[in-house]
């Protein structure tokens, strides 16, 4: 066994599990076991999906949308992500900027493979999503942590960004709102780091907003609405979050054209297009109203508020 074990490659050797997924099977095994467990890994609604993306799907499934998809998704699906970038983030993009994945993650991991060469560096604002570096190092980057603190709301500032520059560096990942600590990067601020990021054209950046529909105080902007920078700017999203689609497992991204060509070529090797019926249930969510979606995040607020009172008893 051990001779079978050394024929594995030194790339997963190397790759750490992913921590949120371990922690949520850990908290199933001790909920199987009969223990009262509150989880605290995984980015995850415990809503239903709402009725009327199921009623989509079901949908779906009566038309026999059961054939292979485009690599980059289902022409209606790219459409209403296309209106809902204009909607909800005032971007504007052709259908050939539009890729959709199996997840965010997926894309995410698209974006990484095809910009990174090994040892191009990575700047990850801390704290940052857990998968970041490892997804990085699986491209063979170098993820480079910068710290923040609670005085900048653990938020990255201009002056932190300029300092953690190297001629090495290639990339900028961050999330607004940010997964874990919940801070959200204001206009000012994210123009801000866009004026320094204008003074490194080589850089690329990954703006993770996932979480743009689960706000408690303050506003989601999107760092691509700089115009000056936008070429240079990665929006990833999905459904998952925003509208308690975890399982349904897509995600999509609004990128350069060059850039979504080069995730074409890699997903059309890796995992080919998403799945049929959760295209056209995420058509469905995409194209609502994203207000559908604040009774969820009104309870999330709740429960915000109620843990704050808690914690502030102690």
């Amino acid at each position: 066994m051990d001779t079978l074990t050394n024929q594995l490659s030194d790339r997963i050797n190397n790759l750490a599990a992913s921590a949120t997924l371990a922690m949520a099977a850990k908290a199933r095994e001790l909920r199987a076991e009969g223990k009262d467990i509150i989880g605290l890994s995984l980015g995850e609604p415990d809503f239903n999906t709402p009725d009327f993306i199921k009623d989509a799907a079901i949908q779906a499934v009566n038309d026999n949308y059961n054939s292979y998809t485009p690599v980059d998704g289902y022409v209606e699906l790219k459409d209403a992500i296309i209106t809902k970038f204009k909607r909800d983030n005032n971007l504007t993009y052709d259908r050939s900027q539009i890729v959709v994945s199996t997840g965010a993650k997926q894309s995410l991991y698209n974006v990484a493979q095809v910009c990174l060469n090994p040892g191009d560096e990575v700047l990850l604002p801390c704290p940052y999503w857990v998968s970041y570096s490892d997804i990085v190092k699986l491209a063979e980057g170098v993820p480079v942590e910068v710290e923040t603190s609670l005085d900048t709301d653990f938020k990255m500032t201009p002056e932190q960004l300029e300092a953690a520059i190297t001629p090495k560096t290639k990339m900028l990942w961050y999330s607004s709102p940010c997964n874990p600590s919940g801070s959200i990067y204001s206009e000012a601020e994210l123009r801000a780091l866009a004026d320094v990021l204008q003074k490194h054209p080589q850089i690329v950046v990954v703006s993770d907003e996932i979480y743009e529909h689960i706000i408690y105080e303050g506003k989601h902007v999107s760092i691509a609405e700089f115009g000056f920078i936008k070429e240079r700017v990665i929006t990833v999203n999905g459904v998952s979050k925003g509208f308690a689609m975890t399982g349904w497992r897509i995600g999509y991204i609004g990128a350069p054209e060059w850039i979504a060509k080069a995730c074409i070529k890699i997903q059309g090797q890796f995992t080919s297009g998403a799945s049929t019926i959760s295209q056209k249930a995420a058509e469905a969510a995409i194209k609502q109203d994203p207000k559908s979606t604040e009774e969820m995040c009104q309870i999330f607020r709740k429960r915000r508020d109620l843990l704050l009172d808690l914690l502030k008893m102690i």
